[in-house]
C-alpha cells in the first residue's frame, strides 16, 4: 500500500503522523527502518542490562525469551510503521513467541520498562534510521504505537489478574472443603501456601449465614475485609453459609468478633482456636456443629463459643462435645474428694436449691456453697449461674451413662 507523504515543515502533525515518508522516496525510507531491527534489538538488549536490574538478574533462559521478546515487539513496529492504518499489535502477539511462563513471572510494570527502553532506543536512532526531514515522523510514530502497546498491556494483565482472580476463589473454595472435612495432608498445606498462607500460629474457624448467596464483588469485598483485620484468611462460601478460616496473633477472638457484622442475621459460631493449620479442621468441625444446635439456645450471644454450645451439641449427636464435657466436668467431679460430685448432684435435682441440697445431704447451706465453689474451680463452670449449671446438669447426665456402661461391661 502506497504511504501519502507529509510537507517537511510538518505544519500538520496528525498527517505527518500517518505519513513519516514527507519529501523522500517513500521506498527508500522504509527499507532503512526494516533493515535497522537488528540494530534496534542489539541497542535494546544493551539498553534493558544497563538500565533494569530484574532483567540483569533473569536466568539465561529466560534471558533468551526477552531476546525474542524485544524483537517481536521491534518487528511488530516496523510492520505497522509499514502499514499505518492498520491496528497495532499488542502485547499478546508480542509475547507470542515465548513461553506463557515467561508472561507470568514478568509484570505489567517490567512490560512497561521494556516497551520505554524500546521507545527510547528507536528515539535515539531515529536520525540514523530516518531518511533527512523524517527523523520526527519516525520518533512520533514510535510514541503512538508505545502508547498503543501499554493500552493494550494494561489490558491484558487486567484480564490476567481477573483469570488468577477467579482461579484463586475456585482453589481456595476447595481447600476451604478440605479443611471442614478434616483433611490436612500435604496437598492441603501446599494449596495453602500456594494462596499465600504465611504460617499463623494461631487459627480458628467462623461460620454463620447470610440472607442470601453472595455474588463476586462481595465475596470479594468479604476476602478484602477480613484480611484487614487478620494476618491469614481464606473464605468459603456455600449457598447462605460463610466459613472463614482465620489464622493470627493471640488476639484472634477479638478479632474475629469485629468481623461480625459480614454475616446476616442469625448465629455465628467461632470454633476453638487451634494450633496452625493443620489443625483447622477440628476447629471447623466444632464451629459447623455449633451452627447446627445454635437454634437450641435463643439467648445466645453473637458470635458464640461453640464450646459454649456443648450441650446442644450433644442434643444433635455430636460425639466430640459428648466426650469433652465428660472429661471437663463429670470426671475432674468423679475423682475429687469432698463430696462434691454428690453436692452437685443434690443441688440439680433438688432444684437448685441450697437449702433443700443442704437439708438432704445433713450438712449447713454454707458448706454446699463452698462445695459447689470447689465445682467451679475443678470445671469451669459455676453451678449458681443458670446457664452454666444447664452446662454441668447435662455433663452429670453423660457420665452417669458412661458409668453405667462401664459397669455392665
Amino acid at each position: 500500500m502506497s504511504r501519502a507523504t507529509p510537507a517537511k515543515d510538518h505544519a500538520d502533525p496528525a498527517t505527518a503522523a500517518t505519513s513519516p515518508a514527507a519529501g523522500v522516496e517513500e521506498d527508500e525510507h522504509l527499507r532503512r527502518v526494516r533493515a535497522g531491527t537488528g540494530l534496534l534489538t542489539k541497542a535494546a538488549l544493551k539498553q534493558l542490562d544497563a538500565e533494569l536490574s530484574w532483567y540483569r538478574d533473569l536466568p539465561a533462559e529466560d534471558k533468551s525469551w526477552i531476546v525474542l521478546v524485544v524483537q517481536s515487539a521491534i518487528a511488530s513496529f516496523v510492520a505497522w510503521y509499514e502499514e499505518p492504518t492498520g491496528v497495532p499489535s499488542g502485547v499478546s502477539e508480542i509475547f507470542s513467541a515465548a513461553p506463557p511462563e515467561l508472561t507470568q513471572s514478568i509484570s505489567l510494570q517490567h512490560t512497561l520498562q521494556l516497551v520505554r527502553v524500546i521507545v527510547d532506543v528507536v528515539e535515539a536512532y531515529s536520525d540514523e534510521l530516518a531518511v533527512p526531514g523524517a527523523e520526527r515522523d519516525l520518533r512520533e510514530a514510535v510514541l503512538r504505537y508505545s502508547r498503543e502497546v501499554a493500552f493494550s498491556a494494561a489490558e491484558v494483565y487486567a484480564r490476567a489478574a481477573e483469570m488468577r482472580g477467579a482461579w484463586d476463589a475456585r482453589l481456595e473454595a476447595l481447600v476451604v472443603d478440605a479443611l471442614m472435612r478434616g483433611e490436612s495432608d500435604d496437598a492441603v498445606r501446599s494449596r495453602v501456601a500456594a494462596l499465600g498462607w504465611s504460617g499463623s500460629a494461631h487459627v480458628l474457624v467462623m461460620v454463620g449465614t447470610t440472607t442470601e448467596q453472595l455474588d463476586e464483588v462481595r465475596a470479594a469485598e468479604l476476602r478484602r475485609a477480613t484480611r484487614r483485620v487478620v494476618d491469614d484468611s481464606l473464605v468459603g462460601i456455600q449457598a447462605n453459609r460463610i466459613v472463614l478460616v482465620l489464622g493470627g496473633g493471640p488476639d484472634l477472638v477479638e478479632s474475629a468478633r469485629s468481623l461480625v457484622p459480614r454475616f446476616g442475621p442469625g448465629p455465628v459460631v467461632l470454633g476453638p482456636v487451634v494450633g496452625g493449620i493443620g489443625e483447622a479442621g477440628r476447629s471447623a468441625t466444632a464451629a459447623l456443629a455449633g451452627l447446627a444446635a445454635a437454634a437450641a439456645w435463643p439467648q445466645a450471644p453473637r458470635p458464640v463459643q461453640a464450646d459454649d454450645l456443648l450441650p446442644e451439641r450433644v442434643l444433635i449427636g455430636d460425639l466430640s462435645a459428648r466426650r469433652t464435657l465428660v472429661d471437663q466436668a463429670y470426671t475432674p467431679l468423679a475423682a475429687s474428694t469432698g463430696a462434691t460430685l454428690e453436692t452437685l448432684s443434690a443441688y440439680l435435682g433438688t432444684g437448685r436449691s441450697l437449702e433443700a441440697a443442704a437439708r438432704s445431704l445433713y450438712v449447713h447451706p454454707n458448706t454446699v456453697r463452698y462445695r459447689l465453689r470447689k465445682v467451679a474451680e475443678l470445671t469451669g463452670w459455676d453451678p449458681l449461674d443458670a446457664r452454666e449449671s444447664f452446662v454441668l446438669q447435662v455433663a452429670l447426665a453423660l457420665g452417669e451413662l458412661v458409668r453405667v456402661d462401664a459397669t455392665h461391661a
